[in-house]
């Protein structure tokens, strides 16, 4: 006999990672490439100088693009670079944000921010018992109602593991820096579920 079990814990995240970026455009590739590597550098500055670790910062997606008016023409260049942060410090995670998109000027963008929950073995060990519970639960209501008793398990899958809650927040903009105040954090809590199907033995059916 299969059968399927679901087990969910819920946990507050402890990081964040928000996803920062810069984009300049100019004439020339060289103009918009000195002005990309000036505003990401004064926001990882920001940053670091706010207490988030050189190991939780990483550049991303660089790319330049010509940009050309209606006729097709030629019009100049844009460089857009990104910068990855992970802040462990939520309470700080307003104030964080605020300073590096200010530090970052005009150029400067907030793609979005996700929530984690950094240290899950517990949780994870504790939805598995669930997920498991939950199969062994109803194999004994089948065996019960098929008048056959639950023999041993032959195979256990995991088939499912995954967080679900706050996750990608709305975009924000440079128009944070205007604000000339921490953004608002809520990182509420996070679910992580997990799904297991296992195979048990049916002893023989009982005589009557």
């Amino acid at each position: 006999m299969v059968v399927s079990g679901t087990g969910d814990v819920f946990g507050e995240p402890d990081t964040l990672t928000a996803d920062f970026a810069v984009e300049t455009t100019a004439s020339t590739v060289g103009a918009a490439l000195d002005q990309a590597v000036t505003a990401a550098t004064r926001m990882r500055d920001a940053l670091i100088r706010a207490g988030v670790a050189r190991a939780d910062l990483q550049t991303a997606n660089v790319s330049v693009n010509s940009t050309q008016d209606d006729n097709g023409k030629l019009t100049g260049y844009t460089v857009n670079q990104g910068l990855t942060a992970t802040i462990r410090d939520l309470g700080k995670a307003g104030t964080l944000m605020g300073a590096a998109i200010k530090a970052g000027g005009d150029a400067a963008r907030l793609n979005g921010v996700s929530f984690a929950v950094e240290n899950s073995a517990a949780l994870l060990a504790e939805a598995r018992k669930k997920a498991f519970a939950d199969a062994r639960s109803k194999a004994e209501l089948y065996a019960r109602e098929s008048a056959r008793p639950l023999g041993r398990v032959v195979k256990i899958n995991e088939a499912d593991t995954g967080w679900s809650g706050p996750g990608q927040r709305d975009k924000m903009t440079a128009a944070m820096a205007a604000m000339d105040s921490a953004a608002p954090i809520e990182p509420g809590r996070q679910r992580l579920s997990v799904t297991v199907t296992v195979e048990w033995i049916l002893g023989s059916a009982s005589t009557r």
